[in-house]
């Protein structure tokens, strides 16, 4: 199982001019990816900009949205084209994790109603391939296209109708941040809806956690879970948040053993020690195992 780590791009009072240095430093010590989560009514950077930066001091990780919210966009050229200029500036390591959200502050912002998302969303992303395709095209010419199959395609949700649209449409399915349950229930719904398509392998399947570790590590994931989601969903949250090095080793063997083939890390914390200690829990547990 491949192991990525979020940016600190929606941790408050980071310093959003260190995701360079924090994306050089993981791909330095060997880490597979780099993922980014969205929201837009929130203290955070842009998740495409925030890879950007990633980017411009990287050669090697894959660069991941988990997830980006497409709607609330609303201009499918417009982010058709971001995309594509992030997976050129990357040299092809962009693997776009789409859904539809689900923060209601962020549909109001963009003055977008309950119904109706899952068709924007598909129509969204139809033009998106498009522009990806070249077929986008002005009196000068296209927008640039990339290689074909670029960048891969990721998409979230919880419901049969998400299930289905991962197995016609995309590559694999982003997991929610915390409810084994939910993710148990998810794989197997995607796998499902997978081979009903008569999809050939198995579809990629991600999952995040937020960890925290060393001196006051639970102090701090608690607060940044209050602060990131509020009393309603912070218990849940915070159960599947890995404060401990044993805590992440049982973490990740359990995700193996469910099917999971990536397995991204997101810091409650700005500090950049948060990587070096990450990495040296997972030094130790693999001398162990």
């Amino acid at each position: 199982m491949r192991i990525g780590i979020g940016l600190p791009a929606a941790v408050p009072g980071a310093a959003h001019h260190s995701i360079g240095e924090w994306a050089e430093l993981n791909e330095a010590l060997g880490f597979a990816s780099l993922g980014t989560l969205d929201r837009l009514v929130y203290d955070n950077l842009d998740p495409v900009v925030a890879l950007a930066a990633a980017a411009a001091r990287t050669r090697r990780i894959e660069l991941m949205t988990t997830i980006l919210t497409v709607p609330t966009r609303r201009n499918a050229v417009v982010v058709g084209k971001q995309l594509a200029s992030l997976d050129l500036v990357s040299d092809g390591r962009l693997t776009a994790g789409l859904a539809i959200g689900g923060w209601p502050e962020d549909f109001a912002a963009s003055d977008l109603t309950r119904q109706g998302k899952g068709a924007l969303f598909d129509d969204m992303l139809r033009t998106m391939r498009r522009v990806w395709a070249g077929e986008v095209a002005g009196a000068s010419g296209p927008i640039p296209a990339l290689e074909a199959g670029r960048p891969s395609v990721l998409l979230g949700g919880l419901v049969p109708a998400s299930f289905a649209r991962v197995a016609a449409v995309a590559d694999g399915w982003v997991a929610p941040f915390f409810g084994f349950d939910l993710l148990a229930q998810g794989i197997a719904g995607v796998q499902e809806a997978w081979a009903a398509a008569g999809r050939e392998g198995r579809p990629r399947v991600v999952v995040e956690r937020y960890f925290c570790l060393g001196p006051g590590a639970d102090t701090t994931a608690d607060d940044y879970l209050e602060h990131y989601y509020g009393c309603d969903y912070f218990p849940a949250a915070r159960a599947d948040t890995l404060t401990t090095p044993e805590a992440i080793e049982q973490e990740r063997r359990r995700l193996s053993d469910v099917g999971c083939d990536d397995f991204l890390l997101f810091p409650c914390s700005p500090d950049l020690e948060q990587v070096t200690r990450l990495a040296e829990a997972l030094d130790v547990a693999a001398a162990a195992a």
